[in-house]
């Protein structure tokens, strides 16, 4: 029967490790658009992109966190995230409704990830895990929602 909860389990570390490293990579994305954000919209764009990279900080230690209480290691190197995640970094040159789009874009791909995280976590028994990536998938819905809704897609 341990054997049943530890695959489970180790499935688990991975699911949250690589989110570790999205949101590691995430949150210098996020920074850079906010340093290099221009143009007509930069003051609500520039104040919304800290709000984003502030909340990330958040969800990237909390996910570390919950890692480690499980007995993991969380990536901790820019290369471990670079090599993990699926987040691309900030090319430099983004014009300020790319930079929203990229976010959008960022956002669905870590939620597609978090519900199939919720699901190992439920397969695992770990509610705890599974709470903390739905309030976390919650967040970054209700974000895109009024991203999309500033790029006039809602």
């Amino acid at each position: 029967m341990a054997n049943a909860v530890k695959a489970p389990a180790s499935q688990l570390e991975k699911v949250l490790n690589h989110q570790v490293a999205n949101f590691g990579v995430l949150y210098i994305k996020l920074h850079n658009f906010h340093w290099y954000v221009k143009g007509p919209n930069f003051f609500t764009l520039h104040i919304k992109l800290e709000e984003l990279y502030n909340e990330t900080t958040l969800h990237f230690d909390a996910i570390a966190e919950r890692l480690l209480t499980l007995h993991g290691q969380p990536l901790a190197t820019m290369a471990g995230f670079l090599k993990e995640s699926d987040i691309k970094e900030a090319q430099g040159n983004e014009k300020a409704e790319d930079m929203v789009r990229a976010v959008v874009a960022d956002f669905n791909l870590i939620n597609d990830q978090l519900k199939e995280g919720m699901e190992i976590a439920e397969k695992a028994g770990d509610e705890t895990t599974g709470d903390l990536l739905l309030s976390i998938h919650a967040s970054l819905e209700k974000h895109t929602w009024m991203l999309e809704a500033f790029l006039g897609n809602s």
